[in-house]
């Protein structure tokens, strides 16, 4: 069974950290390119980074940049976002997904986890 499973959500304080995994099973990641995406309530759904499969390129959106990082072990099938100085504007359900190439629309990606939550509140 094809499946993505997001962990590692949970409530933080501002300022915190926290890991999000985004494991596979049913197929190896290898070869696809993975993004995670974050929903607020009333908002639609954002891309906030991808990592590529050939090299392992990545991209942050801008509200994100210098404060996480994806990266992914295929070792493991796994893909990871971690977070630091989070605000509580990140609060979201987090999203993993897969695709070909970080640049496809987000109607392109094919596989989508169920999402964890992470909230960010004093």
């Amino acid at each position: 069974q094809v499946q993505l499973v997001e962990s590692g959500g949970g409530l933080v304080q501002p300022g915190g950290s926290l890991r999000l995994s985004c494991a596979a099973s049913g197929f190896s990641l290898d070869y696809w390119a993975i993004g995670w995406f974050r929903q607020a309530p009333g908002k639609e759904r954002e891309g906030v980074s991808c990592i590529s499969s050939s090299d392992g390129s990545t991209t942050y959106a801008d509200s994100v940049k210098g404060r996480f990082t994806i990266s992914r072990d295929n070792a493991k099938n796994t893909v990871y976002l971690q977070m630091n100085s989070l605000k509580p504007e990140d609060t979201a359900v987090y999203y993993c997904a897969t695709t070909g190439w970080c640049d496809s629309p987000i109607d392109k990606y094919h596989y989508w986890g169920r999402g964890t939550q992470v909230t960010v509140s004093s």
